[in-house]
């Protein structure tokens, strides 16, 4: 159902000059929640997400791809903002992230340290002064760390 979503509404957030950088489900019950997060190069501010919001309410009404009731929130990705594709990898080069892998690589799972570099394989992140190669493809989740 995400991926569906993800279809439905990508093209609309792109035409406006935004790009969907995470969309999260939280349907069942009474009161269920699409969050829709975007970003441009520039960074978001809340007369962005009030854009994208409206164009989105009328597509999603229109279309009704979701079953039930639900509210829609768009957002930036904020300080901490999860790292899903090699792009954002090479855009936060030099910034300190957390990325948990699929599977432990040497009987680690866990990398918290400095983005020394990324291409679209992979990354490298320099953890108490020794540097890991990571396929993108082995992480689970990614992070960036705001910075005191």
């Amino acid at each position: 159902m995400k991926v569906e979503l993800a279809k439905l509404i990508e093209p609309t957030i792109a035409q406006l000059g935004y790009e969907l950088t995470d969309l999260e489900l939280k349907l069942g019950g009474r009161d269920g929640i699409v969050r829709v997060f975007i970003d441009k190069p520039d960074g978001v501010d809340l007369s962005d997400c009030e854009i994208v919001s409206r164009q989105l309410s009328a597509i999603l009404d229109v279309e009704d791809p979701l079953p039930g009731h639900y509210t829609l929130e768009v957002s930036s990705p904020g300080l901490d903002r999860k790292l899903t594709k090699p792009e954002h990898f090479q855009r936060f080069a030099g910034e300190t992230i957390h990325v948990t892998l699929r599977f432990p690589i040497a009987g680690r799972r866990n990398f918290r340290g400095t983005l020394r570099s990324a291409d679209n394989e992979k990354i490298e992140v320099e953890v108490d002064g020794e540097s890991h190669s990571l396929e993108i493809a082995t992480i689970e989740s990614a992070r960036l760390i705001p910075s005191d």
